[in-house]
């Protein structure tokens, strides 16, 4: 029997050879965790067919590592159906950083419980179990799960269409699941897995089904990943910038106000700072500021799609006779504006507007965190409505834009994720072929490398997702880019073309950062607090030795202030150390001390956070010394 490889390789195999016997002849086995074959994963045992093409997916390759952490979920339903066989077992997913398994059972959880959970996994490790794929009747699940009284296997089983469905038996333990998972249990290294915590979630996410307990955990293929990772977690805990943002007094939370924020004065600052410097940068490259009402009719949402497809996200409002709803988003408005006033010409184009608009989200109380997840929002948003030949060029300026805004602040390596179109989704596959297409010759113009993520576009159109790594290597999806063939024509939108036809705009729709909320928290999480100069709230801080520098240090601050640097002055009557630590602890980047000496020969001493050594330079210089620290990255 013929397969090939990935890479066009052939190999001859025995007939009825499995997946494993090809790692086996390959020299791969103890590498191997699963086999993808004509594109899909599947478990080392499936018997391979002719002609079939085939990967041997290892341990190093991306999709291991998910595959590992599937079978462990496993391993821990496992562990606690044998503690308790009257628990009902619901899901358990690989995620982004470990998996979870969610449980309903008459015996409350908490991390006390995690430890002893642990070492039923390792003992049922241990026991060097198969992971054995069956597939049958979806009728015959239907018995063996009625019979162990699992009610949410059987819901599952209730949405499925297929006659057949695959089970995955470890022992005496089964479980349904499509997989698939590694071939054995020896392949999870017992030392290399922990689980974390234990919290509520609702089943299917729906408030008005079962509580579940969620069991949260993390798994890796040696000791020494799980020890970095717990590592980083540390300081990623450190870096917490809902902590951090209570000390540096930037936000405030309040219960109130679930998933809005209180902005106190260095926040106030701050936000500003972030959002003066986006708007400098794309004025450069074309833009001009709008502003679009934040309550609008229903009408409007209809016209656009947003009612159909987002309305349980949005905040509805009843005025007299009329649904009115709070913006979730800002593109409708800009449409408004653009059909605004006389007729547009193909000359006109590209029309570039932006805007920092105000956006409200009915997200889920459940899924609130500090800044990263809000029901309000800022977005700094932004519409090219052009002509089909203009797209590669506009994706350009986005590109150029986005990544001058991203250098600024910190941040240059940027992954790049092609979106394609959504199962929920509006206009003809027709137009979505288009759209695409143009999105990704535009990528290839811009020298854009990407990954494809599948169906996770928005409504209206395909988007680039431009993802930022922080100091810890940690991902976050920040800057969008979507062509969208279909607004423009739900809304009747056109230019005059140059035969004197009407024709409708390609409109792409950009943020460089997103919600300045969550780049914000990302912000301050990627520095821990210590902003670079330009960027800090509070710049320097001034303070005096004793009562007879107070008057100096007053002059300084006057300098300082008259020179837009941001300020504060301690002459209050306390030890220098005292305000050295005080001032270091709330982070500004450079303190001034000055005493009688300073005062006499008309100099400063400069302590820079961090460091323990100061400097001294004369007055006359030091505005210029500053001025030299205050321009952002290029």
């Amino acid at each position: 029997m013929i397969v090939y490889l990935r890479n066009d390789e052939k190999i001859e195999l025995a007939l009825n050879a499995s997946a494993f016997d090809l790692a086996l002849k390959l020299g791969i086995k103890s590498q191997a965790i699963v086999a993808n074959i004509n594109g899909q994963l599947a478990d080392l045992t499936t018997i391979l067919q002719e002609n079939d093409t085939i990967g041997i997916i290892t341990k190093t390759d991306s999709e291991a590592l998910n595959i590992l952490r599937h079978s462990v979920a496993h391993v821990l339903a496992m562990a606690v159906w044998e503690i308790d066989q009257n628990v009902e077992l619901a899901i358990g997913p690989s995620i982004e950083n470990g998996f979870y398994y969610d449980i309903k059972s008459q015996k409350p959880y908490s991390t006390e419980n995690l430890e002893s959970i642990e070492e039923k996994m390792k003992e049922i490790i241990n026991r060097k179990l198969k992971f054995e794929r069956i597939e049958i009747l979806k009728q015959d699940a239907i018995n063996l799960f009625k019979e162990k009284r699992q009610t949410f296997k059987l819901e599952i089983l209730d949405s499925i269409q297929s006659e057949k469905v695959t089970v995955y038996k470890l022992g005496d333990f089964v479980d349904l699941c499509r997989g698939p998972h590694v071939s054995n249990t020896s392949y999870i290294p017992a030392d290399a897995f922990k689980l974390t915590s234990v919290a509520g979630a609702y089943w299917r996410g729906d408030s008005s089904k079962d509580m579940l307990q969620r069991i949260y955990g993390t798994a890796f293929f040696n000791k020494k990943e799980k020890d970095e990772y717990f590592k980083l977690l540390e300081e990623a805990q450190l870096r917490d910038h809902r902590k951090l943002g209570q000390e540096l007094e930037i936000f405030h939370i309040d219960d109130h106000a679930p998933g809005n924020i209180f902005w106190l004065k260095n926040g106030c600052i701050f936000f500003n700072i972030i959002k003066d410097h986006i708007a400098k940068v794309i004025r450069k490259y074309g833009y001009y500021l709008v502003q679009t009402p934040q309550l609008m009719n229903k009408s409007l949402w209809e016209t656009s799609g947003h009612w159909d497809k987002f309305q349980e996200n949005m905040f509805i409002v009843k005025d007299e006779d009329v649904t009115m709803a709070i913006k979730p988003m800002n593109c409708p408005g800009h449409i408004i504006i653009y059909k605004n006033g006389s007729v547009k010409s193909y000359k006109d184009l590209p029309i570039r507007m932006a805007e920092f608009g105000l956006c409200h989200r009915n997200e889920t109380s459940g899924s609130l965190h500090g800044l990263m997840r809000v029901r309000a929002f800022m977005q700094d948003d932004g519409h090219v409505f052009c002509r089909p030949d203009q797209i590669i060029s506009e994706t350009q300026n986005i590109c150029s834009a986005l990544k001058e805004v991203y250098a600024a602040f910190g941040f240059n390596d940027i992954a790049v994720k092609f979106s394609d179109r959504p199962e929920k989704r509006a206009g003809s596959d027709d137009v979505w072929d288009i759209a695409e297409k143009s999105l990704i010759e535009a990528a290839d113009a811009a020298g854009l490398s990407y990954s494809i993520n599948k169906g996770e576009g928005a409504f209206y159109g395909p988007k680039l997702e431009f993802i930022l790594k922080d100091c810890l290597g940690r991902a976050w999806q920040c800057g969008t880019l979507q062509v969208d063939f279909v607004l423009p024509e739900r809304f009747e939108t056109y230019y005059v073309n140059k035969n004197g036809q009407k024709q409708k705009p390609v409109m792409l729709h950009r943020a460089l950062v997103g919600s300045l909320e969550r780049f914000i928290g990302i912000l301050i999480e990627h520095y821990a607090g210590k902003f670079p100069f330009w960027l800090a709230p509070l710049q320097i801080a001034i303070a005096s030795i004793s009562e007879d520098s107070a008057d100096y240090a007053k002059e300084i601050q006057l300098a300082l202030n008259n020179s837009e640097f941001r300020t504060i002055l301690d002459i209050e009557n306390k030890k220098i150390d005292y305000k050295i630590r005080a001032h270091s602890v709330k982070k500004i980047p450079a303190i001034i001390i000055v005493g009688k000496k300073e005062k006499t020969e008309k100099t400063i001493s400069i302590r820079s956070l961090g460091s323990n050594k100061t400097e001294t330079i004369s007055l006359l210089a030091m505005i210029e010394y500053f001025q030299n620290l205050t321009m952002p990255p290029k």
